[in-house]
This record gives C-alpha cells, structure tokens and sequence, in this order.
C-alpha cells in the first residue's frame, strides 16, 4: 500500500479544492459558449436576412419594371411630339394627315394607358421600398441584439479565463510541493475519476458522497495513519479526519 504523511495527505484537499475550482471555469466556459440565446439569435438574424433579400429582390424587379415603364412612355411621347410637330405644320396631302391625325389619338391613348401603368408600378415600388426598409431596420435590431449579447461572452469568457489562469498559477506552485510519488497518485485518480482526494468524516466520503460499510470502515481502521486509502465508490484518496470513524446517528 502507498504511503504518505497524514500532513501530506491533509493537504492534498486544498490542492483538490483548486482543481474542483478549475473544473468550475471549464464548466462556466462551456455554458458561456453554448449559450442557448445566441442559437436562438443566430436563427433570427438567418430570418431576417432571407426576408431581407426577398424584398431587396422584389423592390429590384419592380425598379427594372418601372424603368421599362418611364422608357415606354416616353418612347411614346417622342413619336407623339414628333407627330403633333408634322400635324402642326400642315405639310402633306390631306390622306396623310387624316392618318397622321388618327396616329397621334392613338398615341394619346397610348401614352394615357402606358401612364396609367406607369403610376401603378410607381406605387408599388414605393411600397417595395418601405417594406425593405421595415425589414432592414429589424435586420439591423436582431444583428445588435446577437453582437451585444456575443460581447457579453466574450467579456464573460475572459474574465473567466483570468480567474482560470490565477487559479492554475496557485496550482501550479502548491503541485509543486508535493512528494512526486504521492502527486503522482493523485493526479492518476483525478484524471480518471474526476476527483483526487476527499475528505472521510464520520463514515461519510465526500468524494462520493456515500455513507461507508463497517466492513469498509473496519478495513480503513486497520490501515496505518500514513497509508493512503481509497474511497470504494469513487476511487479517490481519503484524507482521514479525526473523526472519520464516528458514524453520525
């Protein structure tokens, strides 16, 4: 059986206590990363960008349509000044004019319509355009809403990571301290159990948090004061404090 002063042993529940401490961080790290709100706004921006290039694309194929409009009518216009110009002037036989004069009433009637038309496609991308503005300002709500809440991780996690960084300092410099056989030992079980030593008070393990067998308890009585024993359910070295028999009631 491995051996180790009682001190030695004693003191293995504050290294313990700096590495619990560091296993809190790690886990205060994770949460902070898998924060559920950031998924959740991370979707909401996707949302709002989809909606937002469907009405950049619809207020882009009404824009296309009015100009198809503004040139029609105004292709209109020119044939029609031209004409009124010919009309105006008298020139030609009176066949010509007759038919130049029914032209420039179907063009009236043309350029009315193609307006017409015109004013319709002019109200809807006035429409187009608020509803891309509507939905450009609730982009840019949910984009500040993610990037604030993106901050505060960050501010989270750094100062996470300082207290990380003091804390395996302290850990360090006690480790150190340490008879190498003993160090050993522990930090084989905490590797693979998660916790290296835990305090034996009153028949209790604090490692597994499970009250001890009397034979369990026998078979620790019989154990020299320097002899490192192990929780049976954890595994983890129990460090014997002087009451670690007295099963409470």
């Amino acid at each position: 059986m491995a051996k180790a002063a009682p001190e030695e042993q004693l003191r293995l529940l504050d290294l313990q206590a700096l590495d619990s401490s560091l296993n809190k961080l790690v886990r205060q790290a994770s949460a902070a990363r898998s924060n559920p709100e950031l998924a959740v706004l991370a979707s909401r921006v996707a949302e709002v960008d989809a909606e937002l290039v469907r009405a950049t694309t619809v207020l882009g194929d009404l824009e296309r349509e009015l100009t198809k409009a503004e040139d029609e009518v105004q292709s209109v216009v020119t044939r029609l000044e031209r004409d009124e110009k010919r009309l105006n002037s008298g020139t030609g036989t009176s066949k010509d004019l007759t038919a130049l004069q029914h032209e420039v009433g179907s063009l009236t009637k043309r350029r009315s319509d193609l307006e017409d038309v015109e004013l319709d496609v002019m109200e809807r991308v006035e429409t187009a355009r608020g509803v891309r503005a509507e939905v450009q300002g609730r982009t840019s709500g949910v984009r500040d809403e993610l990037r604030a809440l993106e901050e505060a991780r960050d501010a989270e996690l750094a100062d996470i990571e300082a207290q990380r960084i003091g804390v395996q300092a302290k850990r360090d410099d006690l480790a150190a301290t340490f008879d190498a056989p003993l160090l050993a030992i522990y930090e084989r079980i905490l590797a693979r159990r998660g916790v290296g030593a835990a305090r034996l008070f009153n028949g209790k393990s604090e490692g597994s948090g499970m009250q001890l067998s009397p034979g369990d308890l026998a078979d620790i009585a019989g154990a020299a004061a320097d002899d490192i024993v192990l929780c049976p359910d954890s595994g983890c070295i129990l460090v014997r404090s002087e009451d670690w028999g007295n099963q409470q009631s």
